[in-house]
């Protein structure tokens, strides 16, 4: 399911499911939610620890440290745990499948269809002290999450947050020095544009990253030139790559955008990629759980970006 420039993977803030975050390399904990995120949703029967070591093991994770990854998550109640004589289980708990499902649909929909803008501009302005960095750092992630980019220290702004969302965040945080608007841009002599709080130089050339990585696959997979392991890797990779942008450009409408934004081609390369890759991914996840769980293999699945998308989006962001 990249640096960590986003609490990707994160619920909202009502009763919100820390999930873990991406991070250069996948480090194992984020890796193993992505993994049964992608290929166990639905899923009630948990997996053998055996199962799951190996399927990291298609990443580089070693098996001791898929295995203090398992246990991590078990104890921040990700996973559920389960002993059935020597062999341990583990499966998504519920909050963490619907934290999972509303995570995905978010993801994969980012980009399809940006939805009109009305020319009006959420911004949250706040005060803390200094000393309160961890809650400092706290707003600033779920202000990301949101889709929101400081404008200055202490005012954010976002051109599609709804204000009783960005309040509610401030609420559960309880920081009792902010304020909420929904304002336009009348003007500006010599300060900075709204927009201009979002780094576009920087977002353009992660668009033009992720083409240039992966348009060749693209025509690999046309060519039915890529194996079932490469597909399994390479479809989490770009997962991944893709998952960042939803904070980092939060469908920032075309009025404010050059004429050649290249978000449309980004997602077009992503898509044929996470879908293209998905039956091959699908039957090397398979080959794996059926090592230990051969009664469970065949209930692997795939879910294409149409499949998703057509599904009612989940409550909650």
């Amino acid at each position: 399911m990249t640096a960590d420039i986003l609490s990707a993977l994160r619920s909202g803030s009502n009763g919100s499911v820390d999930l873990p975050r991406s991070q250069a390399g996948s480090p194992p904990q984020h890796l193993l939610i992505t993994l049964l995120a992608d290929y166990w949703s639905g899923q009630a029967e948990p997996l053998p620890s055996g199962a799951l070591v190996r399927l990291a093991g298609e990443f580089g994770v070693t098996a001791v440290g898929a295995r203090a990854a398992l246990s991590r998550l078990a104890r921040r109640g990700l996973l559920a745990y389960s002993k059935v004589g020597r062999n341990t289980y583990y499966g998504l708990t519920e909050r963490t499948a619907e934290a999972l499902e509303a995570s995905r649909h978010r993801v994969l929909s980012f980009g399809e269809h940006p939805p009109p803008w009305d020319g009006y501009w959420t911004v949250a302005a706040f005060s803390l002290p200094e000393e309160r960095r961890d809650l400092r750092h706290s707003l600033r992630a779920q202000l990301r999450w949101l889709g929101f980019a400081p404008l200055f220290d202490g005012m954010w702004v976002s051109p599609r947050t709804p204000a009783t969302e960005t309040w509610q965040v401030l609420q559960d945080l309880e920081i009792s020095s902010a304020t909420v608007l929904r304002a336009r841009e009348f003007g500006r002599a010599g300060g900075r544009a709204l927009i201009d709080a979002f780094d576009l130089s920087s977002l353009r050339e992660l668009y033009g990253g992720l083409i240039d990585q992966y348009e060749p696959l693209v025509q690999r997979i046309a060519q039915g030139q890529v194996s079932a392991r490469e597909a399994l890797v390479a479809r989490t990779a770009v997962m991944g790559t893709w998952r960042s942008f939803p904070a980092l450009d939060p469908d920032l409408p075309d009025e404010l955008l050059p004429g050649d934004w290249p978000r449309r081609a980004a997602r077009q390369v992503f898509t044929e990629v996470y879908n293209g890759l998905g039956p091959l991914a699908v039957i090397r996840v398979q080959q794996i759980l059926a090592t230990s769980a051969p009664g469970l293999a065949d209930l692997a699945r795939h879910l294409t970006t149409a499949e998703v998308l057509s599904a009612a989006a989940p409550a909650g962001r």
